[in-house]
């Protein structure tokens, strides 16, 4: 009796169990996807040549500070003139620093807002190919120890957000 009762729902449509279809996934490079993007690029460029003046000033200061240094190590020096060039430096050192510290500051500010944007248009760039292909998991390339390289869709997707977001 068990075993025809175990037969008859084996045989019932739908009670047979079906094996799960396997996920299917694809690996990105995230950061690579959205640094190797044109609007990346561009952006790279744009606040490389806004921060030219700022950056040649700092390197004025430190060639002012290396001649300065050259000077005090020089044989003869008068007290006086090596006062005055210790204060020279100092005053310099202290511009250099702040000038320095505003510059990061600026850069940094800028650089996180474009690479923010860009990630969050990447994720949604990603998205889209991911349904589109029938992705069921996209993975992020930073944990991942092993992949096959088919897997990747870093250029798809950097290709993608080149056709979705053009550099203005």
């Amino acid at each position: 009796v068990l075993l025809t009762a175990a037969f008859t729902v084996l045989s019932m449509p739908g009670a047979r169990a079906q094996a799960p279809q396997p996920a299917k996934v694809a690996i990105i490079n995230a950061q690579k996807a959205v640094a190797d993007t044109g609007e990346i690029k561009k952006a790279q460029a744009t606040l490389e040549a806004k921060y030219k003046p700022r950056q040649t000033a700092i390197q004025n200061l430190q060639t002012q500070l290396e001649g300065i240094s050259k000077q005090l190590s020089a044989p003869n020096i008068t007290p006086d003139r090596e006062a005055q060039l210790r204060a020279d430096g100092t005053q310099k050192q202290k511009e250099l620093q702040r000038l320095s510290d505003d510059l990061n500051a600026d850069v940094n500010y800028e650089r996180q807002d474009i690479l923010g944007r860009a990630g969050r248009q990447m994720t949604e760039v990603v998205k889209k190919i991911a349904e589109e292909r029938g992705f069921d998991v996209v993975i992020d390339i930073t944990n991942t120890i092993y992949y096959k390289p088919a897997l990747d869709i870093t250029a798809e997707a950097t290709a993608a957000y080149d056709k979705a977001y053009p550099p203005k």
